[in-house]
């Protein structure tokens, strides 16, 4: 398994380069060269397996052996997702009419990127003590990132950890548990603006190779393929719990996804690039680029980031639609990169028409209900 950038000018890395990545050196965001695909037969076997079962097995199809040995995958996933309040880290509930939801808030900081976070710190951590090396991470957070990227590398000894936040745009919650660790490798500010104004200096940042090389630079969002990786698994554990696997074809599931920097969405469509029968539902607040997108090809920020009752997603560049572009346009990163080299400079960017992204081929859309704040829209992909 080797991994490349979208934007086409970096090629053959392996897992271990983009752990201890951020954004690629040409800007671009890294991806698996290709995607494993999962054989219904191979979806039948995995069926009835836990949580914690399923993360390995999705880990194991892009982690190769010999940087990390099953045995030591198996001992770090395991690990990682021991600490959560429910016995498999996440819970199914059952509602009526043949609606679930997908609990993912058990873990310490009750965000679901606790999980993909637990794991990915586990994967660095490996290397690390491995290595006798050292890391430092830039985590620019809209609220619950940031507190998860805290808890999960407090007092580890190779990796410190510097997470920017937005002044007075995240919840009480999300902002003590950044300011309450102590730990000495941790290092927390708040900054003027929104989680997006945040992004544009840290990007610049990661673009300087010297920098990244001398100081060890690495992100923690997701950005870091790693996150997207774990989450893949999200998908692959409710598909198997909530559709029937008979004879035949395969049924198809329906998920919602609550949608921001679209690092769920994208993982959600990996999974179905792989193979999963799913139509993915892309849920957004007032913040809506990613209902734009998908409904009319309108990939563009409004004039400012809306604060609503969900900080987490008040987001107006989801820059993990890079990679669900780059896989619609089979992977062409010349494209890509002019694309959003565009979208960089003037913030508006019209989608061509070929990429089928907002076409009765990928997407159809809807408007739910107002919610009393006005603040729900939603689009399938």
């Amino acid at each position: 398994m080797r991994y490349c950038s979208t934007r086409g000018g970096v090629r053959d890395r392996d897992f271990r380069d983009v752990l201890f990545s951020g954004f690629a050196p040409d800007g671009g965001m890294f991806m698996p060269e290709t995607l494993p695909a999962v054989s219904p037969e191979t979806l039948r076997s995995w069926k009835g397996q836990r949580y914690q079962r399923l993360v390995l097995e999705v880990a194991s199809l892009f982690i190769p052996e010999e940087l990390i040995p099953r045995d030591d995958l198996e001992g770090l996933v395991a690990e990682a997702l021991s600490g959560f309040s429910v016995p498999d880290s996440v819970r199914i509930v059952r509602l009526k009419d043949g609606l679930s939801v997908l609990e993912l808030f058990h873990g310490e900081t009750l965000a679901f990127k606790d999980l993909a976070m637990s794991c990915t710190v586990h994967f660095l951590n490996y290397f690390l003590r491995r290595d006798g090396s050292r890391a430092v991470v830039l985590v620019g957070t809209s609220g619950d990132t940031g507190g998860s990227a805290v808890r999960s590398a407090r007092s580890l000894p190779g990796l410190d950890v510097l997470v920017v936040f937005p002044r007075g745009r995240i919840t009480a919650v999300q902002e003590k548990h950044m300011t309450t660790c102590l730990e000495d490798n941790v290092h927390v500010f708040a900054a003027d603006g929104s989680s997006d104004d945040i992004d544009r200096p840290l990007r610049r940042l990661f673009a300087d190779q010297n920098l990244v090389r001398t100081h060890g630079l690495m992100s923690l969002n997701s950005v870091n393929w790693s996150r997207v990786m774990i989450q893949v698994a999200h998908f692959f554990y409710a598909y198997l719990e909530l559709s029937g696997l008979g004879p035949g074809a395969l049924p198809e599931l329906e998920v919602v996804v609550p949608t921001g920097g679209a690092g769920n969405i994208a993982a959600a469509y990996i999974a179905l690039r792989m193979g999963l029968p799913l139509k993915l539902v892309a849920m957004v607040n007032a913040n809506d680029i990613v209902h734009r997108t998908v409904t009319s090809g309108d990939f563009s920020m409004a004039t400012s980031v809306t604060q609503t009752l969900a900080p987490a997603i008040d987001i107006q560049d989801p820059y993990n639609m890079e990679r669900v572009f780059w896989l619609l346009l089979d992977r062409d990163g010349a494209v890509v990169k002019t694309m959003m080299e565009e979208f960089q400079r003037s913030h508006r960017l019209r989608l061509p028409l070929q990429m089928g992204c907002y076409t009765d081929c990928y997407c159809r859309a809807f408007q739910p209900a107002a919610s009393p704040f006005n603040e729900t829209g939603g689009s399938e992909l």
